[in-house]
Protein backbone atom coordinates (compact mmCIF):
# COMPACT_ATOMS: atom_id res chain seq x y z
CA UNK A 1 0.00 0.00 0.00
CA UNK A 2 1.28 3.60 -0.95
CA UNK A 3 0.98 5.99 2.01
CA UNK A 4 2.42 8.95 -0.21
CA UNK A 5 0.47 12.08 -1.48
CA UNK A 6 -0.12 11.52 -5.03
CA UNK A 7 0.60 15.06 -7.46
CA UNK A 8 -3.00 16.48 -6.88
CA UNK A 9 -2.73 15.72 -3.22
CA UNK A 10 0.76 17.84 -2.79
CA UNK A 11 -1.27 20.41 -4.75
CA UNK A 12 -3.80 20.24 -2.61
CA UNK A 13 -1.53 20.81 0.54
CA UNK A 14 0.23 23.46 -1.45
CA UNK A 15 -2.92 25.66 -2.09
CA UNK A 16 -4.13 25.12 1.60
CA UNK A 17 -0.75 26.28 3.04
CA UNK A 18 -1.53 29.63 0.21
CA UNK A 19 -4.15 30.17 1.69
CA UNK A 20 -3.35 29.75 5.34
CA UNK A 21 -0.38 31.87 4.97
CA UNK A 22 -1.86 35.17 6.12
CA UNK A 23 -2.88 33.69 9.02
CA UNK A 24 0.57 33.12 11.02
CA UNK A 25 1.49 32.12 14.06
CA UNK A 26 1.39 35.94 15.47
CA UNK A 27 -2.79 35.60 14.51
CA UNK A 28 -3.31 32.43 16.45
CA UNK A 29 -1.50 33.53 19.41
CA UNK A 30 -3.75 36.46 19.38
CA UNK A 31 -6.53 34.05 19.12
CA UNK A 32 -5.13 31.94 22.37
CA UNK A 33 -4.92 35.21 23.90
CA UNK A 34 -8.24 36.72 23.45
CA UNK A 35 -10.85 33.96 22.20
CA UNK A 36 -13.11 34.58 19.54
CA UNK A 37 -14.32 32.69 16.39
CA UNK A 38 -11.88 33.13 13.68
CA UNK A 39 -14.57 34.63 11.12
CA UNK A 40 -11.94 35.68 9.05
CA UNK A 41 -9.60 32.50 8.66
CA UNK A 42 -12.88 30.77 7.91
CA UNK A 43 -14.67 33.28 5.39
CA UNK A 44 -10.80 32.74 3.35
CA UNK A 45 -11.57 29.22 3.22
CA UNK A 46 -14.89 29.56 1.99
CA UNK A 47 -13.70 32.24 -0.89
CA UNK A 48 -11.31 29.70 -1.79
CA UNK A 49 -13.62 27.22 -2.27
CA UNK A 50 -12.25 24.54 -0.05
CA UNK A 51 -15.63 24.24 2.72
CA UNK A 52 -16.82 22.31 -0.08
CA UNK A 53 -13.69 20.11 -0.43
CA UNK A 54 -15.69 16.70 -0.13
CA UNK A 55 -18.94 17.60 -1.17
CA UNK A 56 -20.51 16.90 -4.45
CA UNK A 57 -20.28 19.26 -7.83
CA UNK A 58 -23.33 19.31 -8.01
CA UNK A 59 -24.06 21.78 -4.86
CA UNK A 60 -21.12 23.60 -5.56
CA UNK A 61 -18.42 21.50 -3.90
CA UNK A 62 -15.03 20.05 -5.65
CA UNK A 63 -16.04 16.04 -4.85
CA UNK A 64 -13.05 14.97 -3.51
CA UNK A 65 -12.78 12.35 -1.10
CA UNK A 66 -12.23 12.02 2.81
CA UNK A 67 -9.12 11.37 2.02
CA UNK A 68 -8.34 14.74 0.61
CA UNK A 69 -10.30 16.42 3.46
CA UNK A 70 -8.23 14.58 6.12
CA UNK A 71 -5.19 16.18 4.34
CA UNK A 72 -6.44 19.49 4.56
CA UNK A 73 -7.25 19.30 8.18
CA UNK A 74 -3.82 18.22 8.56
CA UNK A 75 -2.41 21.08 6.40
CA UNK A 76 -4.51 23.37 8.41
CA UNK A 77 -3.09 22.41 11.46
CA UNK A 78 0.70 22.09 10.98
CA UNK A 79 0.59 25.90 9.74
CA UNK A 80 0.28 27.05 13.10
CA UNK A 81 -3.39 27.26 13.36
CA UNK A 82 -3.59 23.47 15.26
CA UNK A 83 -6.89 22.84 17.01
CA UNK A 84 -8.37 26.01 16.88
CA UNK A 85 -7.73 26.43 12.99
CA UNK A 86 -9.09 23.08 12.66
CA UNK A 87 -11.89 23.06 14.41
CA UNK A 88 -13.49 26.21 13.19
CA UNK A 89 -14.04 24.44 9.65
CA UNK A 90 -14.47 20.85 10.54
CA UNK A 91 -17.86 20.86 10.92
CA UNK A 92 -18.76 22.70 7.86
CA UNK A 93 -16.05 20.07 5.90
CA UNK A 94 -17.43 16.74 7.64
CA UNK A 95 -20.71 17.54 9.56
CA UNK A 96 -23.35 16.90 6.66
CA UNK A 97 -22.25 13.99 5.33
CA UNK A 98 -25.23 12.47 6.44
CA UNK A 99 -27.14 15.05 4.24
CA UNK A 100 -25.18 14.02 1.28
CA UNK A 101 -25.60 10.53 1.57
CA UNK A 102 -29.48 9.96 2.81
CA UNK A 103 -30.69 13.42 2.34
CA UNK A 104 -33.75 14.50 -1.07
CA UNK A 105 -32.56 16.11 -3.78
CA UNK A 106 -34.38 19.07 -2.64
CA UNK A 107 -33.02 19.27 0.87
CA UNK A 108 -29.29 18.69 -0.80
CA UNK A 109 -30.11 21.91 -3.29
CA UNK A 110 -31.43 23.92 -0.47
CA UNK A 111 -28.68 23.19 2.44
CA UNK A 112 -25.46 22.30 1.07
CA UNK A 113 -24.55 25.60 -1.31
CA UNK A 114 -25.02 28.15 1.21
CA UNK A 115 -22.88 25.89 3.79
CA UNK A 116 -19.89 25.17 1.43
CA UNK A 117 -20.05 29.04 0.33
CA UNK A 118 -19.47 29.89 4.17
CA UNK A 119 -23.05 32.16 4.53
CA UNK A 120 -24.18 28.94 6.98
CA UNK A 121 -21.92 27.90 9.91
CA UNK A 122 -23.03 24.07 11.03
CA UNK A 123 -22.64 22.06 14.33
CA UNK A 124 -23.24 19.00 15.43
CA UNK A 125 -25.34 17.94 18.25
CA UNK A 126 -24.74 14.42 19.49
CA UNK A 127 -23.24 14.04 22.96
CA UNK A 128 -25.34 14.75 26.00
CA UNK A 129 -24.57 15.09 29.66
CA UNK A 130 -26.12 11.59 31.02
CA UNK A 131 -25.44 9.95 28.21
CA UNK A 132 -21.78 10.77 27.33
CA UNK A 133 -21.25 9.17 23.56
CA UNK A 134 -23.12 6.01 24.30
CA UNK A 135 -25.34 7.39 21.19
CA UNK A 136 -28.31 4.50 21.71
CA UNK A 137 -29.34 6.10 25.67
CA UNK A 138 -29.50 9.05 24.44
CA UNK A 139 -32.68 11.00 25.94
CA UNK A 140 -33.20 14.75 23.92
CA UNK A 141 -36.60 14.14 22.04
CA UNK A 142 -38.42 15.21 19.34
CA UNK A 143 -42.61 15.19 19.60
CA UNK A 144 -44.35 15.41 16.44
CA UNK A 145 -46.74 18.22 16.67
CA UNK A 146 -49.42 18.36 14.09
CA UNK A 147 -47.18 19.11 11.12
CA UNK A 148 -43.43 19.92 12.69
CA UNK A 149 -41.61 18.81 15.87
CA UNK A 150 -41.19 19.97 19.42
CA UNK A 151 -37.54 19.52 20.53
CA UNK A 152 -36.41 19.18 24.39
CA UNK A 153 -33.16 17.94 25.95
CA UNK A 154 -29.83 18.71 26.13
CA UNK A 155 -26.70 18.75 24.61
CA UNK A 156 -22.85 19.42 25.59
CA UNK A 157 -19.46 19.46 23.54
CA UNK A 158 -20.75 20.88 20.82
CA UNK A 159 -17.85 22.27 18.87
CA UNK A 160 -18.95 25.90 17.07
CA UNK A 161 -22.56 26.02 18.67
CA UNK A 162 -21.26 29.64 19.92
CA UNK A 163 -20.83 31.08 16.41
CA UNK A 164 -23.63 28.40 13.99
CA UNK A 165 -26.97 29.51 13.00
CA UNK A 166 -27.48 25.87 11.78
CA UNK A 167 -27.23 22.50 13.69
CA UNK A 168 -27.78 18.70 12.69
CA UNK A 169 -29.25 17.16 15.85
CA UNK A 170 -29.61 13.67 16.96
CA UNK A 171 -32.69 13.06 18.72
CA UNK A 172 -34.71 10.56 19.89
CA UNK A 173 -38.18 10.43 17.58
CA UNK A 174 -38.98 6.93 19.44
CA UNK A 175 -38.52 6.21 23.49
CA UNK A 176 -35.39 3.67 23.96
CA UNK A 177 -37.37 1.25 25.89
CA UNK A 178 -39.95 0.38 22.56
CA UNK A 179 -36.00 -0.02 20.84
CA UNK A 180 -33.32 -2.18 19.77
CA UNK A 181 -30.31 -1.23 18.38
CA UNK A 182 -30.24 2.17 16.33
CA UNK A 183 -34.13 2.39 15.84
CA UNK A 184 -35.74 5.44 17.17
CA UNK A 185 -32.89 7.82 16.16
CA UNK A 186 -33.56 10.33 14.22
CA UNK A 187 -31.54 13.39 11.93
CA UNK A 188 -32.68 16.98 12.05
CA UNK A 189 -31.17 19.85 10.17
CA UNK A 190 -32.80 23.29 11.50
CA UNK A 191 -31.55 26.95 13.00
CA UNK A 192 -30.14 26.80 15.51
CA UNK A 193 -32.98 29.18 17.55
CA UNK A 194 -31.51 31.09 20.35
CA UNK A 195 -34.50 32.39 21.38
CA UNK A 196 -35.42 28.88 22.01
CA UNK A 197 -31.86 27.65 22.92
CA UNK A 198 -29.59 28.71 25.96
CA UNK A 199 -25.56 28.04 24.78
CA UNK A 200 -22.99 28.40 27.40
CA UNK A 201 -19.23 28.06 26.53
CA UNK A 202 -17.26 25.37 28.44
CA UNK A 203 -13.64 26.63 29.53
CA UNK A 204 -10.88 24.20 28.19
CA UNK A 205 -7.55 23.37 27.83
CA UNK A 206 -5.58 23.72 24.00
CA UNK A 207 -8.13 26.26 23.13
CA UNK A 208 -9.90 29.56 23.71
Amino acid sequence: MDFLWNAEQEQIRDAIERVCAPFDADYWLEKDHEGGFPHDFHKALADAGWLGIAMPEAYGGAGLGISEAALMMHTISATGAGLSGASAVHMNIFGLHPVVVFGSEAQKKRWLPPLIAGHDKACFGVTEPNAGLNTLKLQTKAVRDGDHYVVSGQKVFISTAQVANKILLLVRTKPVEECKGTEGLSLFYTDLDRSHIEVHEIPKLGRK
